[in-house]
């Protein structure tokens, strides 16, 4: 039996909701958490029907701390989308290509491995499916 590194944080870009929940669900079956599993999109509202349709978590203020939750009130929306990515641990360049792919209407799909990060410290080991990884894993596979 294989057995999934839940600590590990993992990113999928998808074009659906019907992907979101094949995502989310083996995201499920791989043991993350649902209060793990986050969905992002450019749109609040759009964010927000989705995680209550697939019982899923949008970035809140636990994820992402008080400071920044409330810079958010004032931040355009793709600022708001990279501060809340990079609460997570997704670095500003990734934070940046994902809020452009969800600029094109797709959909952040993120498996959260647990671990808080600082203002300029984020997680060299994100698997990013699709996309060019670049933590340690070699060619974007990770050990699970």
């Amino acid at each position: 039996m294989k057995t999934t590194n839940t600590a590990i944080t993992r990113v999928f870009t998808v074009d659906s909701r019907e992907e979101v929940q094949e995502q989310a669900e083996k995201f499920r079956r791989d043991g993350y958490r649902d209060e793990h599993i986050f969905v992002l999109t450019h749109d609040k509202s759009r964010t927000k029907r989705i995680a209550e349709q697939e019982n899923v978590e949008e970035i809140g203020i636990s994820e992402e701390g008080l400071g920044t939750a409330i810079a958010n009130l004032f931040r355009s929306t793709g600022d708001e989308l990279r501060a809340k990515m990079k609460s997570l641990g997704i670095s500003p360049s990734e934070a940046e290509r994902l809020e452009r792919e969800m600029d094109r209407d797709r959909i952040v799909v993120i498996a959260w491995g647990g671990r808080e990060y600082g203002e300029d410290d984020f997680d060299r080991d994100i698997y990013y499916h699709p996309g060019l990884n670049h933590g340690s894993f070699p060619h974007n596979r990770p050990p699970f």
